[in-house]
């Protein structure tokens, strides 16, 4: 049983909301959460499958190095000490089919050395791309972040953009220009088919892939040790400890609000169960779209409905994940295969194949065994259309059994290794977290909403006061460290409004 009356009223336990959660607890604010799900985490989170666990969100944390950008986030919320990160050397490897392979590698000097062994003719795009990375090396993204742009002033601005001055025309150049665009420029055919997959998806500005080489070099984009449910409960523990209070599988039906004659003001929330708990303030740590048509629909403007009109791009996937009685361990960790022949996957044509193990974390498959995943976008409505019927099933096992017939060719003999097949498709995302088209990151990071990462979207609405919101919907990019910024930076403006110091406390 809930409170019946908190501070603050938090709906949705995952990073962004536990963050929030931490942070209102270190100033003095009486907090309690709502989670639909019966787990901390929403999309930071991995599920056991007999003896394996499969993991569906943290490939790398920035943050992960002492002393680097976002760490001090990580150690506040005390999910970070003691605990161990693998540091990758190779990002990602490209493999065609023919064999010939390129490899990522987070060090600028060992990748522009390789691409040049693999393209000599194309070795001033090269050193463009390596002279990037190297630039990233030294931009702190933290600082688009450490404070709420509502609360910036004049000041702020001017020292904000001193410090990012050296970096403008980096920003300008790679944030415009996304991995496919720039692949298309290389002369190799082996190089313009595969530079665009060094990233793992052709969208992405190249700006943001160069920062992720660039922290991979510098030892600040680890992967934990333990999976992403680990890291997720450690800050649900830090939260708890701070007293605060979860309520789990306690969907939340509406937010409560209360009209006078001259304001509207967010009061409290009523749950599904129609038990209605109050709060001087509310915080939404959930799928925004939610919360704008259904939590609050008479509340949100045109222009913050239009953002959900289907203009933006968001990020469906399916993930097939292999309980494997097979080291893998001297295999590349994470390769995509490009293909010589198209295969037919949920009524789209793919032209390569993601995959990635796991035997890097001993903590999540029994030992000499792997945890092997296929990870693809995939249209949302296309399982929506035949979710609820038999149909769903069935398709869920011919896409997985496409899939592993094709993995056979890359790992000869795995079909007759396979123990477990876990297939999660946007219609799971959606069933656990809430997240509209069961999108795993909110907006996805194109060229087209960078913009927005940098700016941000607004985080209340004009027609209601003491209401929030906060996460990957108001945080373009969608990354588990920005959340947990967006949780951070709600509740220093909270303490603003009260005139109070923000305050902060190391566990």
């Amino acid at each position: 049983m809930s409170d019946s009356s908190s501070d603050i009223i938090i709906i949705g336990a995952g990073i962004a909301g536990l963050a929030a959660g931490c942070y209102a607890q270190m100033n003095g604010y009486r907090t309690q959460i709502f989670e639909l799900h019966n787990l901390p985490g929403g999309l930071c989170t991995s599920w056991e499958r007999e003896g394996y666990i499969f993991d569906g969100c943290l490939y790398y944390l920035f943050g992960s190095g002492t002393g680097q950008p976002f760490h001090h986030l990580w150690e506040e919320l005390g999910t970070i000490q003691d605990r161990e990160f693998i540091h990758h050397d190779e990002f990602i490897r490209v493999k065609e089919p023919t064999g010939q392979t390129l490899i990522v590698y987070s060090n600028p000097d060992r990748l522009e050395q390789h691409l040049k062994r693999l393209s000599p003719i194309d070795c001033w795009l090269i050193e463009d791309l390596c002279d990037g990375i190297r630039g990233f090396t030294r931009f702190d993204m933290s600082l688009l972040y450490q404070k709420p742009k509502v609360l910036m002033g004049a000041g702020d601005w001017l020292r904000l953009g001193f410090k990012l001055l050296p970096f403008v025309g980096h920003l300008a150049k790679w944030g415009n220009i996304s991995a496919q665009e720039f692949g298309a420029q290389f002369q190799d055919p082996f190089l313009r088919r595969a530079i665009p997959q060094m990233f793992a998806w052709k969208d992405i500005p190249l700006m943001v892939g160069m920062s992720l080489l660039a922290y991979s070099h510098n030892r600040n984009a680890g992967v934990p040790v333990g999976g992403s449910l680990a890291f997720a409960r450690a800050i649900a523990q830090r939260y708890l400890n701070l007293g605060g209070k979860i309520h789990f599988s306690s969907q939340v039906e509406r937010v409560l609000v209360k009209s006078d004659l001259s304001k509207q003001q967010a009061i409290g929330v009523r749950l599904y169960n129609n038990e209605e708990c109050y709060a001087q303030r509310v915080i939404a740590a959930c799928d925004g779209r939610g919360v704008l048509f259904n939590l609050l629909p008479d509340y949100a403007g045109d222009r913050i409905k239009r953002l959900y009109d289907g203009h933006l791009p968001t990020h469906s996937q399916i993930q097939v994940s292999l309980g494997v009685k097979r080291n893998l361990s001297h295999t590349p960790h994470w390769t995509t295969y490009l293909l010589d022949r198209p295969l037919l996957i949920a009524g789209e044509e793919r032209h390569e194949i993601n995959v990635k193990h796991y035997c890097y974390d001993p903590t999540l498959a029994p030992v000499g065994k792997s945890v092997l995943t296929v990870m693809l976008s995939t249209p949302y409505d296309y399982w929506q259309r035949i979710y609820g019927r038999s149909v769903y099933h069935t398709e869920q096992i011919q896409e997985s059994g496409i899939l592993i017939d094709q993995l056979e060719h890359f790992y000869p003999g795995i079909k007759g290794d396979i123990e477990f097949v876990d297939v999660a498709t946007p219609l799971t995302y959606e069933r656990y977290t809430g997240n509209w088209q069961g999108s795993n990151c909110g907006w996805l990071l194109t060229k087209k909403t960078l913009p927005l990462m940098i700016r941000g979207i607004p985080k209340t609405l004009p027609r209601l006061r003491n209401f929030y919101m906060i996460g990957q919907w108001v945080e373009p990019g969608g990354s588990v460290p920005i959340v947990a910024m967006s949780g951070r930076n709600i509740i220093q403006q909270i303490c603003a409004e009260d005139k109070k110091q923000f305050v902060v406390t190391m566990p």
